[in-house]
């Protein structure tokens, strides 16, 4: 790592020279093998990334100029060309971020990892720059797979209407976002790559009509002045130029000299430019490059010698839903899946593979998907809609007046919900509970095991007039719980003898097991406890108010947002019913999250055993003393 060592910003590569360059690049590449394969991470992406990051700082003034990058997890190879080369903590508490991160680096401008914002934030930050007359520059890397999102489309409508405001978009294209890139722009993109191009073409017909006696000068001036249509029928680049933007490509994105010089073209241009680069995931590293269904987009530790995993994969709840998702297939028609680019991290590469014509993967587009969704149920058939939940952020309006207003049979099945941890704040799955309870008609299922998942998602296709959701964790799925006893249409996990008890324990989904603890600890605060699992969460069921009025306390523990959650709707519930027992609801802060893993993150919040029962014993210990030494309560009683 004799170069790598000696970078502590960008301008100290001003000073190498090519070959030094190459030889830095496979420093980078060895560097991030051995770090990633220790803490686990992006590492295809940015393996990919390296001579494009290294082209990149060289030609552009980073931080006074702007390089955005889209969605951030390629930015590993610009950390360390920033001054920042501890990777040992990477994705870990008090380390590095896996995406960029403004509190590391003025180097790192934006940090939302959802991907197709970039070109908003470029034409944003072009148009700041224009007002406030500043020659800073402004690049913003988008992946090829970030491009079949519709905000990107919608930016590149905006920034091709100034022709004079400089702004160079960047367009890695690896075919690839998770999974191979899909749709008509891959189609687009894909010509593209197999072209020799205009350029190339151009210059040897001038060679040819340079020696043609008489008309061979006149030929050319009239094939040059045929420029526009030429170039379309040899790189059918003309997308991009018909929105009025200049394109440069395709280069190869693996050679900096190209690139430095593609990228200096760019930078002199006095408007919006797009580079068009072509990128190999997992580049240089062998399993990698073999690997067919992600090329290593993420990955936790392995051997970085073979590039297995260290540790077996236990059962984890994707796989559960997977699983029974073809098996549902099997048993019926009419079950079809939508995936947003994600199909072999939501767990539905099984079912694409026993049903390839039932399965449709829409890119990064999750608002099509969702009102794709409603089409496909409108037309006959039920779709499951598998996604992260900090995802359907970005459907919410389709999920509301296409799928719920009209009634739509469509199950949403929600990954990664709650707290995911070392992904950091954007992909907390800490929402969904919270946006959804104000969509009238839907139905929410929490399951709490492995069992509950195939039981629920169940339940859920057969709802058919009515959008249904199937929420759950991100990681192994832990033993089954199981109920001794049934109220209504939830389950109990936990009664007294006596059939009565002190606290009215609500348990949300996965969080059973830390529930039954919970209950554990007050027993031997002397504090009796009944815990339920509602099992569907929206709406809350009709027997929670009076099994409520039973208990002398009702706490609520969710790995959801406090405000407006499952706790809330609780509360509600127990008002409408005229129930007035004291509640106190467990959940996460409304405020972003550090990444650590999920452990360190809940112990952060004090969402743990030991906490919540601390809080508890608490509660009711004060409403004893108000029962015995209230002049006020005495009175009342």
């Amino acid at each position: 790592m004799a170069l790598l060592t000696r970078i502590r910003g960008p301008r100290d590569l001003d000073r190498l020279g090519p070959e030094q360059l190459k030889q830095l690049a496979g420093e980078i590449r060895s560097f991030l093998v051995d770090a990633v394969s220790k803490t686990g991470g992006h590492l295809g992406p940015n393996l990919g990334v390296v001579e494009l990051t290294i082209a990149l700082h060289r030609v552009y003034d980073s931080p006074k100029d702007k390089v955005l990058f889209d969605t951030g997890h390629q930015s590993y190879v610009h950390k360390l060309l920033t001054g920042r080369q501890d990777f040992s903590k990477l994705r870990s508490r008090n380390g590095l971020s896996g995406y960029p991160s403004r509190a590391e680096s003025d180097h790192d401008i934006i940090e939302n990892s959802h991907a197709s914002t970039v070109l908003g934030w470029a034409d944003g930050l072009a148009k700041a720059n224009e007002v406030l007359k500043k020659d800073d520059h402004v690049v913003a890397v988008i992946g090829d797979g970030a491009l079949t999102g519709g905000m990107a489309w919608e930016a590149l409508n905006n920034i091709a209407a100034a022709k004079d405001r400089p702004l160079v978009i960047v367009v890695n294209d690896n075919e690839r976002s998770y999974a191979p890139t899909i749709g008509g722009l891959a189609n687009h993109l894909a010509t593209l790559r197999i072209t020799d191009g205009y350029e190339r073409f151009l210059a040897r017909g001038k060679e040819i009509l340079d020696r043609t006696p008489v008309v061979g000068r006149p030929l050319y001036d009239t094939l040059h002045g045929a420029k526009k249509g030429l170039k379309d029928f040899i790189a059918p680049q003309g997308m991009f130029e018909d929105l009025g933007l200049k394109y440069v490509g395709p280069i190869d994105g693996h050679d900096i000299e190209a690139l430095e010089s593609a990228l200096q073209r760019a930078k002199r241009f006095g408007g919006p430019v797009i580079v068009h680069c072509i990128t190999e995931k997992g580049r240089g590293y062998k399993p990698a490059e073999q690997d067919e269904a992600d090329h290593f987009h993420g990955i936790g530790p392995i051997h970085p010698d073979t590039g297995l995993p260290i540790a077996a994969a236990g059962m984890d709840w994707t796989s559960v839903f997977g699983e029974e998702m073809v098996k549902l297939g099997h048993e019926r028609e009419d079950i079809v899946a939508i995936t947003a680019a994600m199909l072999q991290p939501v767990g539905l590469e099984k079912f694409a593979k026993a049903f390839p014509d039932r399965v449709y993967d829409v890119g990064i587009a999750e608002q099509h998907g969702a009102v794709s969704a409603a089409g496909l149920a409108t037309g006959g058939v039920h779709p499951v809609f598998a996604l992260y939940a900090t995802f359907l952020n970005r459907a919410f309006d389709q999920l509301l007046m296409d799928v719920a207003l009209h009634r739509c049979g469509v199950t949403f099945v929600l990954d990664r919900a709650g707290i995911t941890g070392t992904d950091g704040a954007s992909h907390n799955g800490m929402w969904d509970l919270s946006m959804l309870q104000c969509v009238p008609g839907l139905r929410i299922a929490a399951p709490r095991d492995a069992d509950q998942v195939r039981a629920q998602l169940r339940e859920a296709v057969a709802v058919e007039n009515a959008p249904t959701v199937v929420r759950y964790s991100k990681g192994a799925v832990g033993p089954a719980v199981a109920a001794v006893g049934r109220v209504g249409g939830m389950d109990v996990l936990r009664r007294t003898e006596e059939g009565t008890a002190d606290v009215l324990l609500v348990s949300v989904g996965a969080l059973a097991p830390m529930c039954l603890d919970i209950a554990d600890l007050l027993d031997k605060q002397g504090i009796t406890t009944t815990v339920v699992d509602p099992r569907w969460v929206k709406p809350v069921d009709e027997t929670l108010a009076p099994l409520a009025e039973q208990h002398r306390v009702v706490v609520t523990v969710e790995d959801n947002s406090r405000v407006g959650g499952v706790g809330s709707a609780v509360a509600q519930a127990l008002r409408d019913a005229g129930v007035d027992v004291p509640l106190r609801d467990f959940g996460i802060p409304p405020r972003f999250l550090d990444h650590a893993s999920r452990k360190e993150v809940m112990a952060e919040i004090g969402l743990t055993a030991p906490d919540i029962a601390r809080q508890v014993t608490g509660l009711v210990a004060k409403l004893d003393g108000r029962l015995v030494d209230s002049p006020t309560e005495a009175a009342r009683d």
